[in-house]
């Protein structure tokens, strides 16, 4: 009968530890909840200007504008921008969009265009002056 209690006794200390593992286990699980709620938030609980951050639009049909240069074309999707250099000259309009939209060096677009690299990059920095007066709105479209 001994060794039927020593059992017993085993059976007893398995049962303790197994309900001690599985407490312990079930407070870690409602600690890592508690500490996600401090850090997560739900959808109904947010503002409307927050959820207005966690939005996003399509912009895939707005308006584009394509710019031909040297035989490439170049859309510009800003409507501001596509105003902007649709008012500056054309050889100032080349500069800006092959340097800037087609990621060319000035002396690329002075072999493009013939000019030497010095012009290319004296014209660019008139335009860009130029469109930036554009952009703020100092100067009024004709």
């Amino acid at each position: 009968m001994k060794s039927n209690s020593h059992e017993l006794d085993k059976q007893y200390a398995f049962n303790s530890f197994c309900k001690q593992v599985l407490k312990n286990e079930a407070r870690d699980c409602y600690d890592a909840i508690k500490r996600l709620r401090t850090k997560e938030a739900s959808f109904s609980e947010l503002s409307a200007r927050e959820l207005e951050q966690l939005a996003t639009q399509d912009k895939y049909f707005q308006s584009e504008q394509t710019f031909s240069v040297l035989g490439y074309e170049v859309v510009v999707t800003n409507e501001n921008i596509a105003q902007a250099l649709q008012n500056l000259p054309e050889r100032n309009r080349d500069i800006i969009l092959l340097y800037y939209f087609l990621d060319l060096s000035d002396g690329e677009i002075g072999k493009k265009l013939n000019l030497i690299r010095s012009t290319v990059q004296y014209q660019r920095s008139i335009a860009l002056r130029e469109l930036t007066k554009l952009l703020k709105g100092e100067i009024v479209d004709e």
